[in-house]
């Protein structure tokens, strides 16, 4: 079982609050994602649920338990860092052992509780080698044995691919994806990077300021985001926002505008994904400048100037509609239907189409 249940959670450290009210349920079985900007509060939280924080006011219930005071150790919560925080001068089956040893488990049952913890995490063969002697993917394998051996209710994971290049993340990615599947056990993942949030979880929860500002699954949220501040955490590139033209507008501002359709007075801005504004397509368009463009190899990203707009749109397109020149004159429009809206205070607002 690993059902936890976070009941009214606030943390301070001394004046200053970093958590506010938080309340949140964890499945059984189920991968969470913590995602949010560096200071939110996520990965305090993550401290808090591991027993490696105080909790200033509320209740985490494990199970129905109260564990505010049950000690860390005990909690049945096991936690992966970021910094891998191996013992240099042990092997990889002594580090994994460490913890089985520690309570008193007995040899023969130690080596065989990690020697299957290694074929799951397919590292049987890095067992007698010394951390020095493993890669960072490798070493972070080890990390994650170390606590899967201890058969915690539930794992947390704190930025754990942070220090791997760009191709091993993704593969560990993918590893992780297929333990959570392989143990079913309950895990929560914080991360700053939307993208392994968006791939990795059977839900997310976006932190800002010390509150969720949004949870549910995936592409849940890139589609319906509550408001603009998720809107825009999510997606990479960034959604493009465009502002209510004000008197005197330009024209292709007026044009954008009108494009998403009838919008009552209560929106202030209006939100496309990259990925939806279309170039020389067909359908209400405007004059667009070629400023920069990215070619990524199966996709090219497209930063455009429009006449009235403080800032430049950006489209992702594909490699074959993408070859245009700096300084290109392109049409740019979108379909109403793709369309979000914006209150001033930043919420989202439903669009008739």
């Amino acid at each position: 079982m690993g059902h936890l249940a976070l009941r009214g959670i606030r943390k301070r450290f001394g004046e200053t609050a970093v958590i506010h009210g938080l309340d949140l349920d964890v499945q059984d079985g189920e991968f969470l994602v913590f995602v949010g900007p560096s200071g939110c509060g996520k990965s305090t939280m993550l401290r808090m649920i591991a027993g490696l924080e105080s909790i200033t006011e509320g209740e985490l219930l494990i199970d129905g338990q109260r564990a505010n005071d049950i000690p860390a150790a005990q909690r049945g919560a096991a936690m992966v860092f970021q910094s891998y925080a191996l013992y240099p001068h042990m092997t990889v089956a002594q580090n994994m052992g460490f913890s089985l040893r520690m309570a008193g488990v007995s040899k023969s049952e130690r080596e065989q509780v990690v020697r299957r913890t290694a074929e799951v995490l397919q590292i049987s063969h890095l067992l007698p080698r010394l951390p020095k002697a493993l890669s960072g993917g490798e070493r972070q394998r080890v990390a994650i044995g170390r606590a899967i051996v201890r058969k915690p209710r539930v794992f947390l994971f704190d930025e754990p691919l942070s220090n791997l290049d760009a191709a091993l993340r993704v593969t560990m990615r993918i590893e992780l994806s297929r333990l959570h599947k392989e143990l079913g056990t309950t895990m929560i993942y914080v991360t700053h990077d939307q993208v392994e949030a968006m791939t990795m979880g059977d839900r997310i929860a976006v932190f800002n300021q010390g509150r969720i500002e949004q949870l549910g699954a995936p592409l849940d949220l890139y589609a319906q985001p509550a408001n603009e501040f998720v809107a825009t955490f999510l997606g990479a590139p960034r959604i493009n926002l465009i502002a209510r033209p004000v008197t005197g507008g330009s024209a292709a501002h007026l044009a954008l505008w009108a494009a998403a359709g009838p919008l009552a007075p209560d929106v202030k801005k209006i939100g496309i994904r990259p990925e939806h504004l279309q170039l020389g397509g067909a359908g209400p368009a405007v004059a667009a400048q070629v400023m920069l463009a990215e070619h990524l190899g199966d996709a090219s990203v497209i930063h455009l100037q429009v006449q009235g707009l403080d800032a430049l749109l950006t489209a992702k397109v594909s490699a074959s509609d993408a070859r245009l020149p700096i300084g290109q004159r392109v049409a740019v429009g979108f379909d109403a239907t793709h369309a979000l809206a914006f209150s001033a205070e930043g919420l989202r607002l439903p669009i008739a189409h």
